[in-house]
C-alpha cells in the first residue's frame, strides 16, 4: 500500500501553492489591421520575440540576403486557407485561430539551435498543452505537391511503382520538454500521416487539435521541431516547416506562506474507478478535480476521514486535484488509466 500512496505534505515547495491556469490566447497582441503579421526588422539574430499568458515566445530575423523570418514564433490574424506557396505562410489552414478566434500564432522550428518558448521568465510554470493546426502553405503542399514538395502519397519520383497512396508519407511534430539546458521528455504529434494499411485512414491535419504536454512536468523551456517523409538528400526537408498554435495553457504555481498547511495522501496511483483522499485537520478543505486546460470538473468539500472521488467515467490521462482551505492551497496531479 505505500508504494501507491503519495504523501502530498512531503512535496514541501512542489505542492506548497495557489494554483491558477494561464492561456496564451494571443488575441490581444497588438496587429495594426486584418490579414497581417508579427514582423520585426529591428536587429540581427537576436530573440526580438513576444510575451503572452506569461510565457515567451522567441522571434529571429535575418536581416542578410534582403532580410527574412528565420526561425520562431509569429502571431498572425491571417484568414487564407487557400493560397498555395511560400507567400502564404503566415495562414492556418484552419482560416482563423482556435474556435473562430482572431489572432494565433505560426511557428518556423528552422535551423540550428531550436528557438524554445520560456517558461521560466514569470514564475513557476508547468506546461499543459496548446491547439495545432498545419498552416495552409504547408497543408496544400502535402495535399497536392509544391514544387520540390511531393505530395502525400503519391507514386511519381523516386517512388513509381508502388500502389497509389501506398507511400508511407508523414509529417512529425515533436515537443521537447528542458530543464536547466538538458532533455527531460519529448511529446509527438502526427501533423499528417499516410502510414496506414488501410488508405482511407490517411490524413492530414486541417483543424484545430489538441496537443497534451502532460508528460512534461519540471521542465524551464520547451522546443518544437518538425520532420517529414519526404526529404533531399542535399537540401533536407521538401515539406513546407511551419505548423500554427493557439491557446498555450500553463498551470502557474506561486508560493504561499507555509502555515496551515494541508497534509494530504492520494491513493491508488494510477487509479481507475476511484480515487481516494486521506487528510489530516479536514475541517473546510474543498477539493477540487480539473483536467490540464484547467477546467473544473468537480468540487468536493470534506466531510468524513476519507473522501471518495469516482473517476471511472473519465477519459484515460492526467488530471489534477486541488487542495483549499483558508490560506493553504496545495495542488498534485494524478493519473487516470
Amino acid at each position: 500500500m505505500r508504494k501507491t500512496l503519495l504523501f502530498l505534505v512531503a512535496l514541501i515547495v512542489a505542492f506548497q501553492m495557489q494554483a491558477q491556469t494561464i492561456v496564451a490566447t494571443f488575441d490581444t497582441l497588438y496587429l495594426s489591421k486584418a490579414d497581417t503579421f508579427y514582423l520585426n526588422k529591428s536587429a540581427n539574430m537576436v530573440d526580438l520575440g513576444f510575451s503572452d499568458g506569461k510565457v515567451h515566445f522567441p522571434y529571429y530575423y535575418d536581416t542578410s540576403y534582403g532580410g527574412f523570418w528565420s526561425k520562431g514564433f509569429a502571431y498572425s490574424n491571417m484568414k487564407d486557407s487557400v493560397t498555395n506557396g511560400f507567400g502564404n505562410m503566415y495562414s492556418a489552414k484552419a482560416g482563423s485561430g482556435y474556435s473562430g478566434s482572431a489572432q494565433y500564432v505560426v511557428c518556423e522550428p528552422g535551423y540550428g539551435a531550436t528557438p524554445k518558448i520560456d517558461l521560466s521568465r514569470f514564475g513557476k510554470l508547468m506546461p499543459t498543452g496548446f491547439y495545432v493546426t498545419n498552416g495552409t502553405y504547408a497543408y496544400n503542399a502535402m495535399k497536392s505537391g509544391y514544387f520540390g514538395a511531393r505530395k502525400f502519397g503519391d507514386t511519381t519520383g523516386t517512388h513509381s511503382g508502388l500502389p497509389q497512396g501506398s507511400y508511407p508519407d508523414w509529417f512529425l511534430l515533436t515537443i521537447t520538454g528542458y530543464a536547466n539546458g538538458q532533455v527531460k521528455d519529448t511529446v509527438q504529434y502526427y501533423l499528417a500521416d499516410y502510414r496506414f494499411a488501410n488508405n482511407v485512414q490517411d490524413y492530414i491535419i486541417r483543424d484545430w487539435q489538441w496537443v497534451s504536454l502532460s508528460k512534461l512536468t519540471l521542465v524551464d523551456s520547451i522546443g518544437f521541431s518538425l520532420s517529414s517523409s519526404d526529404n533531399d538528400p542535399m537540401y533536407g526537408m521538401n515539406t513546407p516547416g511551419f505548423f500554427c498554435m493557439d491557446n498555450f495553457t500553463v498551470y502557474n504555481t506561486l508560493s504561499v506562506p507555509q502555515t496551515n498547511n494541508i497534509a494530504a495522501k492520494i491513493y491508488p496511483v494510477p487509479a481507475s474507478d476511484v480515487i481516494n483522499i486521506s487528510c489530516q485537520e479536514w475541517q473546510s478543505t474543498m477539493v477540487s478535480l480539473l483536467d490540464m486546460k484547467g477546467r473544473v470538473l468537480g468540487q468536493f468539500r470534506a466531510t468524513h476521514d476519507i473522501l471518495t472521488i469516482p473517476v471511472a467515467d473519465l477519459p484515460s490521462g492526467t488530471y489534477i486535484l486541488q487542495f483549499n482551505r483558508d490560506n493553504a492551497h496545495q495542488a498534485v496531479r494524478f493519473i487516470k488509466q
